[in-house]
């Protein structure tokens, strides 16, 4: 399981808005610049994001993309989720087909293990990240990015031993 260079990319760029698009909005060729993405990359990347209701556009001198929600709501999750980045742990995305007609054995691991990734990603949100920047960048040495602490219990989700 991996997540790619879109959901990582996307991530990057909205946390590159959230950072230098307080007074105005930022264009895509200086993230580019800044993040050393693609700049076509982006465009296709910005227009999910945009029809996802993510960003805003704005058009004209001085133009360029603004957040279109509070940095506070917005979660890294989202942002995935908006660029319809496949994040899954199962080989059969979920179709229970793991092992020919049949579902493996380790299938509700794996269903357990992404719900776990997204409810970590739903936990963290731009806010975090640009906090998280702001005290690594002041010389704090630990860094905590959200308050996620899920307690797994010995039978999660109630699979039998």
């Amino acid at each position: 399981m991996r997540l790619t260079t879109k959901g990582r990319f996307a991530v990057t760029a909205m946390v590159d808005i959230a950072i230098y698009g307080a007074e105005k909005p930022v264009t895509l060729s200086d993230i580019s610049e800044r993040q050393k993405i693609s700049l076509s990359y982006l465009e296709q990347l910005f227009g999910k994001l945009r029809r996802n209701l993510l960003v805003a556009s704005v058009r004209g001198p001085g133009g360029g993309y603004k957040m279109a929600k509070p940095l506070t709501s917005l979660t890294v999750g989202e942002i995935i989720r908006a660029v319809d980045e496949p994040i899954d742990a199962t080989q059969c995305r979920g179709m229970k087909n793991c092992k020919g007609d049949e579902e493996c054995v380790t299938h509700d691991l794996w269903t357990n293990l992404n719900e776990h990734i997204f409810d970590y990603m739903d936990s963290v949100t731009l806010s975090d990240l640009v906090g998280a920047r702001e005290r690594k960048t002041s010389g704090s040495s630990v860094v905590r990015l959200s308050k996620y602490k899920k307690k797994i219990s010995g039978n999660p989700g109630g699979m039998n031993a």
